[in-house]
């Protein structure tokens, strides 16, 4: 049922914090440890994975039967119906398993108000677990690099020829259907996140979701988007101009893409996070637009589009071996446009391996 190799590092990272247990509602991090994660709703579920091994499931009884199935016949679980409620049951699973007065670690899908009302009936002690379960998993070994390689390629397929569907008069919407059904095609699992498609004013927006305008001539387009293989995830960010470009979106293209171009140059293993971040955002603040720069540079990547490592300041972990992570400049100019360029890279012990290889090279379509 679990990812043996997952759930050792688990144990270790729980033992090594003096965490009795932890709980794993829904989410990407329940899938990759468990194989399996049901649909989320508003009735609470989670896994309790205690540091002794051992483990238990609390869940509604409309996903008793798929749970089971899921985490084997042999575990205890915990079975509650929406007239008697859960906290019964979380109540007698805490005193089978001797959990009171414990510390226990949340996962970052765990809702704030099911902590509450436990903590109303048995008393213990909550922290953030987010950061032990990023930790498990923010070196991938090869067979996980090559498919975050293989997701990547698959986004760059699609940008080759979602680019070839773009012109004036088709609605935002339209490029994000595409770009779902061109990832269908070409043998993605599903896509890692919804498509931002951010076109002429709305490109100044960064993470723009709305998809109701139409492209006109001059515009700039973000396309941002990416898919799932074997579970990892792909992310990649191009920027492109309808039917001409201006000399200022020429100026500010060109400072975007030397920034990307050393931030990943910058990436290598022994180097700090915040460093990378730096090299990338001096590029753009050197040049004056520094106050349009709003984000981090890059964000880890893997099972889930958003994990860490953060390439930001402030950042001083040290990049090592197996990590990947976006770089990502941008400018972002309100009531004209923004831009953006964003590659997926892995740290390798010769520096970096660039994993998207789609065109950089402004393109007018």
């Amino acid at each position: 049922m679990f990812n043996r190799k997952y759930i050792d590092k688990l144990t270790t990272e729980m033992e090594k914090r003096e965490v009795d247990a932890m709980i794993i509602t829904p989410s990407t991090d329940l899938e990759f440890l468990m194989g399996f994660s049901p649909h989320m709703d508003e009735r609470f579920q989670g896994l309790f994975y205690l540091k002794d091994r051992r483990y238990f499931y609390i869940v509604p009884k409309l996903n008793e039967e798929e749970i089971g199935k899921a985490i084997g016949k042999d575990a205890a679980i915990y079975a509650w119906d929406d007239g008697e409620g859960y906290l019964g049951q979380v109540k007698k699973a805490f005193e089978d398993f001797d959990l009171m007065h414990k510390k226990i670690a949340v996962n970052g899908s765990t809702r704030a108000i099911s902590m509450l009302d436990i903590q109303g009936i048995v008393e213990v002690n909550f922290i953030n677990g987010n950061e032990i379960l990023e930790e498990i998993r923010i070196i991938k070994d090869e067979e996980e690099t090559e498919y975050l390689r293989k997701a990547a390629k698959l986004a760059d397929e699609v940008y080759e020829d979602i680019v070839k569907f773009i012109r004036p008069g088709i609605q935002e919407k339209d490029i994000k259907d595409k770009i779902e059904e061109l990832f269908m095609e070409k043998g993605g699992d599903g896509l890692s996140f919804n498509p931002i498609i951010a076109s002429g004013p709305n490109s100044s927006k960064p993470h723009y979701n709305e998809y109701a305008r139409y492209i006109q001539e001059k515009d700039v387009i973000i396309l941002d988007f990416g898919c799932t293989y074997k579970g990892l995830c792909s992310d990649m960010s191009r920027t492109v101009f309808v039917g001409g470009i201006s000399d200022e979106e020429r100026k500010v293209y060109e400072i975007i893409y030397q920034a990307n171009k050393a931030g990943e140059k910058a990436a290598k293993e022994g180097v700090a996070a915040e460093s990378v971040d730096k090299v990338s955002r001096d590029v753009i603040k050197n040049a004056g637009y520094g106050e349009y720069f709003l984000n981090r540079l890059g964000h880890g990547i893997g099972y889930s589009v958003h994990e860490a490592p953060d390439i930001k300041g402030g950042n001083e972990r040290i990049l090592e071996k197996g990590m990947a992570f976006s770089i990502e400049p941008g400018i972002y100019m309100p009531g004209k446009f923004g831009m953006r360029i964003e590659d997926i890279v892995c740290i390798t012990e010769n520096g970096s391996e660039v994993l998207n290889k789609a065109s950089k090279e402004i393109i007018i379509v």
